[in-house]
């Protein structure tokens, strides 16, 4: 695409140098009269500007629809970003709490393992007979 756009402004440069050449031309060897070469000139030049303007609008117009087109792009990665956030989130959260899950466990059988040990203790402790 760049290449296509360097093409273009070549293009235009050399239609604009061959306006001017031909203008040059035309006036060394036109066998007209001063008001009819400058009545010429000042036509060429109405053209080459309507012509420029014509090219400008063009141009303008591409680059409108490649920004907009880039907008629509941008919106659609960033949406796309977003819904990764939260699945990620989602995924982030089950973890946590099967983490406290698994946590709440081990630290319920922990105590009730500690509290038969101790009641294991109390009853060796009491079973005891001095000798």
């Amino acid at each position: 695409m760049a290449e296509e756009k360097e093409n273009k402004s070549y293009g235009l440069a050399w239609f604009l140098a061959g306006l001017g050449v031909g203008a040059l031309v035309g006036i060394l060897y036109a066998p007209k009269s001063g008001r009819e070469t400058r009545e010429d000139l000042a036509n060429s030049a109405r053209e080459g500007s309507e012509y420029l303007r014509a090219r400008t609008k063009l141009a303008a117009d591409e680059v409108s629809a490649f920004v907009d087109h880039s907008k629509q792009q941008v919106a659609e990665y960033v949406e796309k970003g977003r819904a990764a956030v939260d699945r990620g989130r989602v995924q982030w959260e089950d973890f946590v709490e099967r983490g406290k899950s698994a946590v709440a466990e081990q630290t319920s059988r922990i105590a009730a393992a500690a509290e038969a040990g101790r009641e294991a203790y109390r009853a060796s402790a009491t079973d005891e007979k001095p000798y």
